[in-house]
């Protein structure tokens, strides 16, 4: 294909469409705080994947076009990230299942959104062998990150001494990040916690920590470094294995999406839930109030879809006549 082909029409914003692509900054911003969330995988669902890809991976050679696009996000993860830090940490640790069943529900429920993306591929030896690959990739994460939790959390927070290392690891954990917030599927708090690291900064995260610990900036820092670094490389390289290979790069996506709901209830943080549960016995209100808003949730996003399916079909008669 030749290069022309790489080019994407960008949405023309109306006030409509400018909060849609800032909700989907919400949902990126709190991808970061609650574990299993995928941003990308929402932007499946509202048809601003291949968009938000485009933009990010041009940004620098199309600024005007590609910033105008990108704003609207970019002020939601900020608004995402305030909302993950100090109000959905809280709710997770009131009521951690509850928090987790809703939003597994929710991606449960917007799955057929992704599997649209494959309807009618081929199923070859080489598809089925990526879904399976990408079905296990967070599956093993947050199985990892359950194992590192639950074996290194010592309740010291492990940058109140910032050690010269911790410098290049951020840049690389961040260039890791970048990475799931572009490939659908995984989850930026589950490599966070496998790493070791998801406690220490969340609970690092007040005015008072800032005060007495100042050089915690510079891992913050290192992290958003990498984190750009990567949303701006890797963004530009999915856009081209799409051009090229379209089917076959979505069949990875949708096993990553699976495996991502899955690892909702298997890592760092929900295991320490299973642990209490098991010394001092189960929470049956969060438990039956998550297996409720797990139900609400799966509902609530699978109409969703079926309202952006109708859309979608009523836009394609209008093209055809």
């Amino acid at each position: 294909m030749g290069e022309k082909n790489l080019e994407i029409a960008l949405i023309k914003y109306n006030k409509k469409t400018w909060c849609k692509s800032g909700l989907l900054g919400v949902i990126i911003g709190l991808a970061i705080i609650v574990p299993g969330i995928s941003g990308s995988t929402v932007a499946i669902i509202f048809k601003l994947y291949d968009q938000f890809l485009y933009a990010l991976g041009n940004l620098f050679k199309q600024f005007k076009r590609c910033f105008a696009f990108l704003l609207p996000i970019g002020l939601g993860i900020i608004v995402g990230l305030i909302v993950g830090f100090f109000a959905v940490q809280k709710l997770l640790d009131l009521l951690p299942f509850a928090v987790v069943g809703l939003f597994a529900g929710l991606m449960a429920g917007a799955f057929p959104a992704v599997k649209d993306e494959i309807k009618g591929a081929e199923r070859t030896k080489k598809r089925v062998a990526l879904f399976i690959v990408g079905l296990l990739v967070p599956i093993a994460v947050g199985i990892f990150s359950a194992l590192f939790s639950s074996s290194g959390d010592t309740g010291v927070n492990k940058f109140d001494q910032v050690a010269w290392y911790h410098i290049p690891a951020s840049l690389f954990i961040g260039y890791l990040l970048g990475i799931t917030q572009i490939a659908p599927g995984l989850s930026a708090s589950a490599i966070l916690m496998a790493v070791g690291w998801f406690s220490s900064l969340v609970d690092g995260v007040s005015l008072s920590y800032f005060q007495e610990n100042p050089a915690i900036f510079l891992v913050y820092g290192g992290l958003a470094v990498g984190l750009i670094l990567s949303v701006l490389t890797f963004s530009k390289f999915l856009t081209f294995v799409f051009n090229k290979a379209r089917q076959t790069a979505y069949t990875l996506i949708v096993g990553l999406s699976l495996g991502s709901i899955v690892s909702m209830f298997c890592n760092g943080d929900i295991v320490e839930v299973y642990a209490r549960w098991a010394q001092s016995g189960i929470v049956w209100w969060d438990l039956l109030l998550g297996v409720g808003l797990f139900a609400v949730g799966v509902v609530g996003s699978y109409l969703l879809v079926r309202y952006q399916r109708k859309k979608d079909l009523e836009e394609a008669i209008k093209t055809q006549e």
